[in-house]
């Protein structure tokens, strides 16, 4: 019961970030959505993790958080250069 909620408010987090993503106002407000939906996801794979009892999913949200990350500095530095 506890794990469904936990994952409708994960979805519900996704939803809104993916609508700020898509109507942004600015690119700033964009590369920010996308970061956000990032840390979500991350989150989510960590909880995946503790569902599943399964160390594995541990590893791969760490590598997917670093690469995350990478994914948002290329992006601010892409917007920093263009204005």
């Amino acid at each position: 019961m506890m794990d469904a909620l936990v994952f409708i408010l994960i979805g519900l987090g996704l939803l809104f970030g993916l609508i700020r993503l898509l109507r942004g106002p600015s690119d700033f407000d964009r590369v920010l959505s996308l970061d956000t939906m990032n840390i979500i996801i991350s989150g989510s794979i960590v909880v995946f993790a503790l569902v599943f009892d399964n160390e594995l999913y541990l590893d791969i949200a760490i590598v997917y958080a670093i690469l995350a990350f990478l994914e948002t500095i290329v992006f601010a530095r892409y917007l920093e250069g263009r204005s």
